[in-house]
């Protein structure tokens, strides 16, 4: 017996290139703005449903989008697959490896991140009038649901925010990506025990420590025996050259619908379980990061932007909107995170001029608060109202964490790479095949100085790092970097690979232009600040290309100064050796600023 027929097919694929059309193409305007897609999204679906279309053109809306449960269930699922592959994504941007290495300093952010924003969030709405409340005897309930949803920060906004600004692959964003990873295991694993325990009529012992101890021990069994097996899955793939990332993209697949299951089964919700895939996979170090991009653009790309649409094709959010709600909401989120991480970083050793960063990057809500809600709302926890509120939160949280990040990055002294960077420590045919001897060869140069250790402690120190966390940034370009004791300034050396070097960065590019540096062990604000100058000045593609045509060490050289010379924007570097040429080694006719092209 058939339950579709030709029209539920017709209509179903007219819904899907409605839907994409409309949120591929407003996504790839929002991020060129800068903005998360997960805006673009849910604008999407709000024009569409019942909030624009529904009032417009009602004939139209029902017609594109019938009441029909058959029609309504085939959406259903493609939205679903949405979330469950962005929860694997986003297990995968967490190295629980790392995260424990720095769980001195990780852990104490997170915790606070989570114990802070909890106390703020319960505080505020256990007393909000019963009409939010879908039972206002179970205010308790309702509070505490709220105080887990609000602990809960967006790491793939962070993620992209920190990468924008240049700041993913600084000792920084490392720290700052372990807070996350710490939070966000933490914080599922409670909201998992929470709607196992409450989505039940009676609230007893028996069923609680069953539910923990389930949520806990799926936990450590994959992290552990199942990081461990998986590994050697991946490491199979790559060892036996299987076609790649075809093969990557299986074994992920497979592995997350199997955690899924099993944790549905067990009456864990299947999210659970997608997400510490994700997390069991991202430990994986065979997987090329190559793998690791496809697997996120597989859920972005596709999957998670059906999803957010679909949440504005059945709500009315003019209907739903309360503007104190969603004030008292935006509120509590931003201010809970943020107290909650400024707490946190004070009371490690993290410098003083990191603390407003680090508490930033931990305030967004975005895609993983969205989620929650949906998940409580399903659960009959909280009323639409409260649901709209919540995503205005989480969108707005999302949307000026990326402004409010670079302003206060703007903040602190600006600083010129090119002081540190000495004409013998430029290399215009670095010869190496692997990041390590490319490594090698930049920390002889770079121990040439008095005060820097010798080649070997610097090689070690940097690829140390580089195993933790890589440092190929794209485009063709890698800033491998350490910290060394009894460095008095910054040292930075400077290579380019004709042939080009295999860093297995994000873009999977060959890398062409390797920066080694080298900063004291106290320098932390002086580390990200170069880290950061560096990445500006070599994104814009006509750099790399002036940095391509130097014909030997000294004209790289100056290029290089010119690029890494303090100004006032990005793009100083740029305008002073525009008119530069290489055969004649002296300045042409320029129309930026007069200023030299030697070394400071």
């Amino acid at each position: 017996m058939h339950y579709l027929d030709e029209s539920h097919i017709f209509l179903f694929l007219v819904q899907l290139f409605v839907l994409i059309t409309c949120t591929r193409g407003l996504g790839e305007l929002f991020r060129r703005w800068r903005q998360p897609a997960l805006t673009a999204e849910l604008l999407v679906g709000i024009a569409l449903g019942p909030t624009i279309l529904g009032r417009l053109l009602p004939g139209l809306r029902e017609a594109l989008f019938p009441p029909d449960a058959i029609q309504q269930g085939m959406l259903e699922t493609i939205a679903w697959l949405g979330v469950l592959f962005l929860l694997l994504d986003t297990g995968t941007e967490i190295d629980f490896s790392i995260a424990w290495r720095q769980r001195g300093s990780a852990f104490v952010i997170a915790l606070s991140d989570i114990v802070i924003p909890m106390a703020v969030a319960f505080a505020a709405v256990v007393f909000l009038p019963a009409r939010y409340m879908v039972d206002p005897g179970q205010r308790f309930v309702f509070a505490l649901f709220m105080a887990t949803i609000m602990t809960i920060s967006a790491m793939p906004v962070t993620a992209r925010v920190l990468h924008d600004l240049n700041l993913l692959k600084a000792d920084l964003g490392f720290l700052v990506m372990s807070a996350l990873a710490v939070n966000d295991i933490i914080g599922w694993v409670l909201f998992t025990i929470i709607l196992g325990v409450f989505s039940r009529a009676a609230v007893e012992a028996g069923p609680v420590l069953l539910i923990f101890a389930a949520t806990v021990g799926f936990a450590a069994l994959a992290l552990t025996l199942g990081r461990r097996l998986s590994t050697r899955v991946f490491d199979a793939v790559r060892a036996r050259r299987l076609p790649e990332p075809a093969s990557s993209l299986t074994v992920t697949a497979v592995l997350a619908l199997l955690f899924g299951a099993f944790t549905q089964g067990i009456g864990i919700h299947a999210l659970f379980g997608f997400f510490i895939a994700g997390v069991v996979v991202g430990e994986a170090k065979s997987l090329s990061e190559q793998s690791r991009g496809v697997i996120a653009q597989m859920g972005h790309s596709l999957f998670a932007p059906l999803f957010f649409a679909n949440i504005g094709l059945k709500i009315d959010f003019a209907a739903s909107f309360d503007l104190p709600l969603v004030l008292l909401m935006c509120a509590v989120g931003i201010a809970g995170r943020y107290l909650g991480a400024w707490l946190g970083v004070t009371w490690t050793r993290v410098p003083r001029v990191n603390r407003d960063l680090i508490s930033i990057a931990h305030t967004p809500g975005g895609e993983m608060q969205i989620v929650i809600a949906l998940l409580a709302g399903g659960a009959g926890l909280i009323t639409t109202e409260v649901f709209v509120a919540i995503v205005f939160s989480a969108v707005f949280s999302s949307l000026i964490m990326g402004p409010w990040m670079a302003r206060s990055l703007a903040r602190r002294a600006a600083v010129a790479p090119a002081a540190f960077l000495a004409p013998e420590a430029v290399s215009a045919d670095l010869r190496a095949a692997t990041p390590e001897e490319a490594i090698g060869r930049l920390a002889a140069l770079l121990a040439r100085r008095p005060d820097a250790a010798d080649p070997e402690t610097i090689a070690a120190g940097a690829m140390a790092r580089e195993r933790e966390f890589g440092t190929g940034i794209g485009d063709g370009v890698a800033v491998p970097h350490l910290r060394l004791d009894g460095l008095k300034d910054p040292a930075l050396a400077f290579g380019r690979s004709a042939e080009g070097i295999d860093w297995d960065a994000p873009d999977g590019a060959p890398v062409n232009n390797v920066f080694l540096l080298a900063t004291p062990s106290g320098a932390a604000d002086l580390h990200v600040q170069i880290l950061c100058a560096i990445a500006r000045a070599m994104a814009p593609p006509e750099n790399r290309s002036l940095v391509r045509s130097a014909p030997d060490a000294p004209a790289l050289h100056r290029v290089l100064t010119s690029l890494l010379a303090p100004g006032e924007n990005s793009n100083r570097g740029q305008r002073m050796v525009k008119g530069f040429e290489f055969s004649t080694g002296r300045p042409s006719v320029r129309t930026g600023p007069s200023l030299p092209l030697e070394a400071p």
